[in-house]
């Protein structure tokens, strides 16, 4: 994808993405670029589920915001981005340190937008790939999107 964003257009995505759930999860971004974003979360007591390993939850959301996302860098800025499908395949449980998610748009289109994500989990010296995702996103204006 050879587009560009400005720095205006980053700092915005980056702060979006920043507020409500997500926030009081833990995610923080990392790299924006159009077409790709990624989040990271350092792992806390309150991430984990009864068996000592990162709560799918956690996972599922980070992997669907950070796709939700990289599709966001890819529309005007007068639109939003709604997920209309989701899947993920958990393939190993997630432990250690933090989360990296590293999600992209596979094609931009006018109103559906596929995208894939990959969770990796980071013990401090490996990383580990530990859930890999499709989702299809749809650009809606924003005057259409009434709370």
């Amino acid at each position: 994808m050879d587009e560009k964003l400005t720095d205006g257009r980053k700092e915005f995505l980056s702060r979006d993405f920043v507020q409500g759930f997500p926030a009081h999860v833990g995610y923080t971004v990392e790299n924006v670029q159009y077409g790709c974003f990624e989040t990271r979360l350092v792992i806390e007591p309150r991430h984990i589920q009864q068996d000592g390993f990162v709560h799918a939850g956690v996972m599922a959301t980070m992997v669907d915001h950070s796709m939700g996302y990289a599709a966001f860098s890819t529309v005007a800025p007068d639109f939003r981005i709604l997920t209309v499908e989701f899947k993920i395949n958990f393939l190993r449980p997630a432990k250690g340190r933090e989360l990296t998610c590293r999600a992209r748009v596979i094609k931009v289109g006018s109103k559906l937008i596929p995208t894939e994500g990959e969770v990796f989990s980071f013990d401090g010296t490996e990383e580990t790939l530990v859930a890999k995702s499709m989702a299809t996103m749809a650009a809606v204006p924003g005057r259409k999107l009434k709370p």
